[in-house]
């Protein structure tokens, strides 16, 4: 599908619904056409959200851990015949529970997903943006990457992944003409407790979560002012992101633990 020229081109993973979706729509808002990809049946229905805004959207269904999935959401891209503007790299998932008693299968999804298909999408992003000497790059990693997540082993190890991912890409492409900067939300209001199965956790359970909308715009915001890392959403997950940061390994482990040990929220 070829799209019209006249607004700058961006690109979305995981954009059927949360952080993701929020971040679409902050995009198309603010001018841009999109390539939203995901693998669910909410796709469709996003992106028509999103032409409501008046921005041309096209949609790429497919699994990002297939290697072949992603080389087509990188010719659909390319197929535009346009420049890509600007990418966020979005799309993830999380598995809760003891590393001992948890599938397998699921953990290394996470590595294929999470991981995989970040350094995949963001090699031929990357690629392309240097070869036109301008672009930015969103990753959404998580306040999760700043402390060891017992209970939550490989999504935390995932997230941490992104984030030096992330913050070297940064310094590499630094005088490429291309911008990169790291999302880090905190407990965001979104699909991810249920997928995850950590709805009968403590940081499942909250009530206090953050919401997609905000966090996106503050994404956004600091993607387009060319921050590093941006601790997103409330004030209160922004300090947490900090202080986390900050806090021996082993002392953030046992606090993470008391948040994440399934059971813990339903005390």
């Amino acid at each position: 599908m070829t799209l019209p020229t006249a607004r700058p081109l961006a690109l979305v993973t995981g954009a059927s619904s949360g952080i993701g979706l929020e971040l679409a729509k902050q995009f198309a808002e603010h001018g841009f056409d999109l390539v939203v990809a995901a693998e669910d049946d909410e796709l469709d229905a996003a992106a028509e959200l999103l032409r409501g805004t008046g921005a041309a959207v096209s949609p790429v269904r497919g699994d990002l851990t297939r290697y072949e999935d992603r080389e087509l959401l990188v010719a659909a891209v390319r197929a535009s015949g346009r420049p890509l503007a600007a990418a966020a790299l979005n799309a993830g998932v999380g598995v809760g529970g003891a590393f001992t008693d948890t599938d397998l299968d699921a953990e290394l999804g996470i590595v294929a997903l999470n991981c995989g298909s970040t350094v995949h999408l963001a090699k031929r992003v990357a690629q392309d943006m240097a070869a036109e000497g301008e672009g930015r790059i969103l990753f959404t990693s998580s306040v999760a990457s700043q402390a060891p997540q017992p209970f939550q082993a490989v999504y935390g190890a995932s997230k941490a992944f992104v984030q030096h991912l992330a913050l070297s890409l940064r310094e590499e492409l630094s005088d490429r003409g291309v911008s990169v900067t790291a999302l880090l939300p905190g407990p965001t209001d979104t699909e991810f407790f249920d997928r995850g199965d950590l709805t009968d956790t403590r940081l499942g359970a909250s009530e206090h979560k953050d919401d997609p909308a905000l966090v996106a715009r503050q994404g956004y915001e600091g993607l387009m002012e060319g921050e590093a890392s941006v601790f997103a959403g409330s004030l209160a997950s922004k300090a947490m992101g900090r202080l986390s940061a900050l806090t021996p390994g082993n002392v953030a482990a046992k606090l993470n633990r008391k948040m994440a040990e399934p059971g813990s929220g339903e005390s």
